[in-house]
């Protein structure tokens, strides 16, 4: 790998650690365009290397008590399965399809960070508003509840997504877990990196077979997007995360541009 590839690498790492989610939006366009990998690879690919990432984070976070392993194993199992028939999806939707919907992602995660919402757990019985609705988030305690119901229907739509195109989809995780479940933040970033692994993992089964990977690149990505995660956990807490968010957000704004003229237009 030459050096841009590598300072990808642990970026997509920093950015995973920092955040919860981002490293395959980072992950996949490395992938293509410094290391010359095929589209469907680099999807493929990139499942594989957050998946590995995100469960050393989470198993770090876990350690710290910033895992909710009710709530991960709810959104997690129902995750898994969309993210699964997902993958098999992306295997016969043409490229420039897959690559579309990836720069819209990396859009709506650029928008998403660049007009944060406020999220604050809410305490246990407490009515909220959620999509125009309300909810009663105390019930999220039992595995059978309208809040785990919920849960697991947007785990199935993130799922889908994940294995599609090819991203995690820790942005959309990290607020759903805020707002549907009433977990608080930090929390809600471990628990959503525990889900991204599970997910990106059966991303990456969904696509064996199907197309091929480069194991001895893959690793060596994943070796340095590791590093990359525990120094962006160690950093969490020490920058301003508001003036990181808005500069990650023109970055994904300028690639999600760069995707759409050079793979897509």
């Amino acid at each position: 790998m030459d050096i841009f590839a590598i300072l990808a690498g642990l970026a997509t790492g920093m950015v995973l650690g920092l955040f919860g989610s981002g490293g395959s939006i980072i992950a996949l366009p490395a992938l293509m365009y410094l290391l010359h990998v095929e589209p469907k690879s680099a999807i493929a690919m990139s499942l594989g290397v957050v998946g590995v990432t995100a469960t050393l984070s989470a198993i770090d976070h876990w350690r710290r008590g910033n895992v909710d392993v009710r709530v991960a194993l709810v959104f997690g199992v129902f995750g898994v399965a969309g993210t699964f028939a997902g993958a098999r999806l992306g295997l016969l939707t043409p490229v420039v399809i897959q690559l579309g919907l990836f720069a819209l992602v990396m859009y709506a995660a650029a928008w998403r960070m660049l007009k944060p919402v406020k999220l604050v757990a809410p305490a246990a019985g407490e009515v909220v508003s959620v999509g125009g609705g309300t909810a009663a988030l105390g019930g999220c305690h039992d595995f059978i509840s309208p809040c785990m119901t919920r849960i697991a229907v947007h785990g199935i739509g993130v799922g889908v997504l994940t294995g599609l195109v090819g991203v995690g989809g820790g942005f959309l995780i990290v607020p759903a877990l805020v707002l549907l479940s009433g977990i608080p933040m930090k929390q809600a970033v471990g628990t959503s990196l525990a889900i991204v692994a599970a997910k990106s993992y059966a991303g990456f089964l969904g696509y064996m077979g199907g197309v091929p990977v480069d194991y001895a690149l893959m690793g060596a990505f994943t070796a340095v997007t590791v590093i990359g995660s525990f120094v962006g956990t160690r950093l969490a807490g020490r920058i301003s995360q508001a003036g990181l968010k808005r500069a990650f957000a023109w970055f994904l704004v300028c690639v999600a541009t760069y995707i759409l003229i050079k793979s897509v237009i």
